[in-house]
């Protein structure tokens, strides 16, 4: 069943009083508290003439409420723009200025910022989102309107679902289209059950636990899937381990999501193995999983991890362990991140020569799948290689994106950060391996002359203009930035400043 008839099928039809969404202990929303901020977010559409096709930005928080819109647009044939809350005010009203919504919605503290709403309403309209779904629109910049206005062409995008950042698995992080077949593709291919009579969607006895982000796909898609699935969905705002570990011993899922540095701070944490007794596996993406990693918490929970592989640009995952493979092969193909999908292929190719490579030869990956809509192979940023029975392992990157407890970050957003700084000359900065969080940014930085800007300047400055997991753990000042022969930033010897053996 396409997506968006499954989800008009659950919000109109399904139980009313059947439990549906809930964060962490904090009470179930039903499908009846569902259908009404969904049915109140698609009459405020309406009203101001966004009918199907037409872009709602959505500055997406992990709350039911959100969920709800989301759900309701989407049923409506609206086009989802997710935006990040999370996001420094000045780049956030950037990101809604080049995106041009008609519309957005958002939460109070979002647009208590001055310079978002005045981004906001520039374009389209502004609708505040109360905790408890309450919706309120309008604004001293833009009235609510009594009638409909005629919008301009970009202010509708057919054919697509979502609109949403990449995290970068193809280049830095850019607005990609995320259309319709896509997702009915890739949700068709993960879920059972859900065609028959859409009067009477079954649902499922199941529960996911999310903890990523609504507004990276990691959590979109995961939140999606969960109900289109027709199972509960239990959304964490952040992930603490407490607050997850009493998720999983209240709701017991069979199955739970969970990215390598959280995998790491539980078992730092010392979890009771009983508290997980009801997991059969943990499922873990968005950054690389250390095979060690892997078999650490296997051994101490008995619960194996299978690793999963995929992108913004593929709407969601493309290839993972099964159960039933890791069974057969875990030993032997220990460190993959599984089989391709049915319908998807993957291939290590030469870059140089255009070529693809033969099974088990290192490569760059490319993706082909009807998740694209198209035939053609994608050029990740990954390189990797793909044995003879078909099991892909990443093996590094291609570009200078840092994964930090699976966000990626790109090198060079920080360097034009903080070399936007008029007291900054130079700045490298390089990625550094942490236990936790897999790798972090550190940065190496040049002030011009005569500056007295401290390492507290810069890490207030970088707080002010980059996303929280973009500011670096560690910045130093340095006299002199090394340099290659031909004057460029020696990134070998920036890394021998960190590590203390630089040539003196």
């Amino acid at each position: 069943m396409r997506m968006r008839d499954r989800l008009s099928s659950l919000l109109e039809h399904a139980p009313r009083d059947a439990e549906a969404v809930c964060v962490g202990a904090e009470a179930w929303w039903t499908w009846r508290d569902l259908h009404r901020v969904a049915s109140d977010a698609v009459a405020r559409a309406d009203a101001a003439g966004l009918g199907p096709g037409a872009r709602v930005g959505v500055a997406l928080h992990n709350r039911p409420a959100y969920v709800a819109i989301v759900l309701g647009l989407l049923a409506t044939g609206r086009v989802i723009t997710t935006l990040n809350p999370m996001q420094p005010a000045e780049r956030l009203a950037a990101d809604v200025r080049r995106s041009a919504l008609p519309i957005v919605f958002g939460g109070e503290g979002v647009f208590g910022a001055d310079e978002v709403s005045e981004a906001v309403t520039e374009s389209g309209l502004l609708v505040t989102v109360g905790d408890d779904g309450t919706l309120s629109g309008g604004g001293e910049a833009r009235p609510w309107p009594e009638h409909a206005f005629t919008w301009p062409e970009h202010a509708f995008n057919p054919g697509v679902a979502v609109e949403i950042l990449t995290s970068g698995t193809t280049g830095p992080p850019k607005r990609v289209s995320l259309r319709d077949v896509q997702f009915d593709t890739s949700m068709a291919a993960q879920a059972r059950g859900v065609d028959g009579d859409p009067t009477q969607p079954r649902l499922s006895s199941g529960v996911s636990i999310v903890t990523a982000p609504l507004v990276h796909i990691g959590g979109l898609w995961a939140a999606l899937n969960t109900l289109y699935a027709g199972r509960r969905l239990v959304l964490l705002e952040k992930f603490r381990v407490p607050d997850w570990v009493a998720a999983v011993r209240t709701h017991r899922p069979r199955i739970a999501s969970v990215v390598p540095a959280a995998l790491r701070s539980i078992l730092e944490a010392d979890v009771d193995p009983a508290d997980l007794s009801s997991l059969d596996a943990v499922t873990s993406g968005t950054a690389p999983c250390p095979p060690e990693l892997s078999d650490a918490f296997r051994d101490r929970f008995g619960v194996p991890v299978l690793t999963t592989y995929g992108a913004t640009e593929f709407a969601g995952a493309i290839a993972a362990w099964t159960l039933s493979d890791y069974r057969q092969w875990g030993e032997g193909k220990r460190g993959s991140v599984g089989r391709a999908f049915p319908g998807v292929s993957v291939r290590a190719f030469d870059p140089e020569s255009g070529e693809a490579l033969p099974p088990g030869e290192l490569g760059t990956l490319q993706v082909r799948t009807a998740q694209l809509g198209h035939d053609e192979w994608t050029t990740t940023s990954d390189l990797g290689r793909v044995d003879e029975d078909g099991f892909v392992f990443v093996t590094g990157r291609a570009d200078d994106a840092i994964i930090r407890g699976g966000f990626k970050v790109h090198r060079g957003s920080i360097q034009k950060a903080l070399e936007a700084h008029p007291e900054v000359a130079v700045a490298a900065v390089i990625p550094r391996d942490d236990e936790r969080l897999g790798a972090v940014p550190v940065a190496a930085v040049e002030l011009v002359p005569g500056s007295r800007l401290t390492v507290a300047d810069l890490e207030a400055h970088a707080r002010a203009t980059l996303i929280p997991y973009e500011v670096p753990a560690e910045f130093l000042i340095v006299d002199e930035m090394p340099r290659t022969p031909a004057l460029k930033v020696s990134l070998v010897d920036v890394r021998a400043l960190f590590d203390g053996t630089a040539s003196t």
